[in-house]
């Protein structure tokens, strides 16, 4: 089997398990890791048995896959520059910071042929695996996504940063269009919202109500289902599942009491979490969440098979974030003082930020050079 030859743009927090993970596939070759940051890229480099390179543009024609984990301002103009010469991609998510920007890297794709990937790495939570077994169609959905301030990805809010995750899940569950959504968030920290909760109504009737925050003192990513066909809890972090389904009994508007004792809660729980619904759970595989994903890139890259979560799907997660965005810039509180000027040091890279607006790539990106606005 030839190998294919790969590079990973961006070596930072998650970055650098990308290229440790590629690294170690038999059918890759990582020739080169890109991080404007020379010592950074050069610890990563030898680590990994790769080169190491300080400008993404050097490698272009030089490589058959790439990841990009730039910050998400530079996905376009990162991730473009491969994609225009048909260079199989994986970018992190979100696939970028606008709806807009979003399009042009899908319509890049679509006329280069070239395969694109993005990094929604919950799609391959084994937790998810359960639902395969036991398939619910979502009526309602809640999802809660906390972590503690990581100093991470300040150049977008909690919506693009975690909410995105929950996002995308439940447009894969949910195959009908969005009908609305309503939506509202604070900032804490920086100049962006770190705390969020959203509701999205589809067509179909069926809801999903999700939270994300990126200031709690516990981190936890829970997601609750509930439709026809029973019940599912899902623990992405502990990556567990449980199924809770209705005995044909129940499904025909009958429950046998017979002889349970009623004055007594743990035999009713027990009868009922037991017999009369049926509780299945499942603890997944201790595979990493990240090989997973990387194997089925590198499978699309050799022409396999498609990726899991293309472009296009990328592309409508983000347009259904930009419509929480609005909602939260929209939202007027009854009271509303005069905010606090953000946290300075919070602010993230500011050389290729625009001040109080949301992340957009400069007009003028292809002219500016990225180790510059990259390194600031």
């Amino acid at each position: 089997m030839t190998r294919l030859r790969a590079a990973v743009v961006g070596v930072g927090h998650l970055g650098q398990h990308h290229a440790r993970i590629l690294a170690a596939m038999p059918e890759i070759e990582l020739t080169a890791v890109v991080d404007p940051r020379v010592e950074q890229a050069q610890t990563i480099a030898a680590r990994c048995g790769a080169t190491p390179v300080g400008d993404y543009r050097t490698i272009v024609d030089a490589v058959d896959l790439v990841v990009v984990a730039v910050p998400t301002v530079l996905h376009r103009e990162v991730a473009g520059a491969f994609l225009e010469r048909g260079i199989a991609t994986l970018i992190e998510k979100p696939i970028a910071p606008t709806a807009a920007q979003a399009e042009q890297l899908v319509r890049l794709a679509r006329a280069s042929g070239a395969v694109l990937q993005v990094g929604h790495i919950e799609r391959f939570n084994p937790a998810l695996a359960a639902l395969d077994d036991h398939p619910i169609r979502p009526r309602y959905v809640s999802a809660e996504r906390m972590s503690m301030y990581t100093f991470r990805s300040t150049d977008v809010g909690v919506v693009l940063d975690l909410m995105i995750h929950d996002i995308d899940l439940v447009l894969s569950m949910i195959p009908a269009a969005v009908r609305s959504t309503a939506s509202v968030g604070v900032s804490l920290f920086g100049e962006h919202e770190d705390v969020a909760n959203a509701r999205i109504e589809f067509e179909d009737g069926s809801v999903a109500n999700l939270s994300a925050s990126r200031a709690s003192y516990t981190a936890q990513r829970k997601m609750r289902i509930w439709g026809a066909e029973g019940y599912a809890s899902l623990d992405l972090a502990a990556r567990e599942a449980t199924i809770v389904r209705p005995s044909e009994q129940f499904s025909r508007g009958r429950i046998d009491l017979e002889g349970v004792d009623l004055t007594n809660p743990a035999a009713v729980k027990e009868h009922l979490f037991g017999k009369v619904l049926g509780v299945d759970r499942r603890k997944g595989d201790s595979r990493e969440p990240l090989a997973i994903e990387l194997e089925d890139f590198v499978r699309a890259a050799r022409g396999l098979s498609r990726p899991k979560v293309g472009g296009d799907d990328a592309l409508r997660a983000v347009r259904v974030a930009e419509q929480i965005l609005s909602g939260l810039e929209s939202h007027r509180w009854e009271t509303d003082p005069v905010a606090p000027e953000p946290i300075s040091v919070l602010r993230g890279p500011h050389a290729w930020r625009r001040k109080n607006a949301r992340p957009t790539a400069p007009a003028n990106s292809e002219s500016l050079d990225w180790r510059e606005r990259r390194s600031s």
